[in-house]
């Protein structure tokens, strides 16, 4: 499915393609998808659109801590 979004993003505006694709899994995929996708990613990330390699940056990944953030919650 991320290599579906990157095909459609890729007729976009150069500087909207990365940009449009991490908003979009960031927007509509829950936490499970996107750690799916970054086990890929990790792999090595065969098989996924050089769009989608790019956009993993920017995407957020459910198992990275978020600045500010501690596993106790926040505190």
């Amino acid at each position: 499915m991320a290599n579906q979004i990157a095909t459609f993003f890729a007729s976009q505006p150069e500087k909207e393609q990365v940009e449009g694709v991490a908003r979009h899994i960031n927007a509509y995929w829950e936490p499970r998808m996107r750690r799916q996708l970054f086990d890929i990613v990790r792999a090595g990330g065969g098989g996924l659109h050089a769009l989608v390699l790019s956009a993993a940056a920017s995407i957020d990944d459910p198992d990275r801590e978020r600045p500010g953030k501690s596993a106790a919650g926040g505190h």
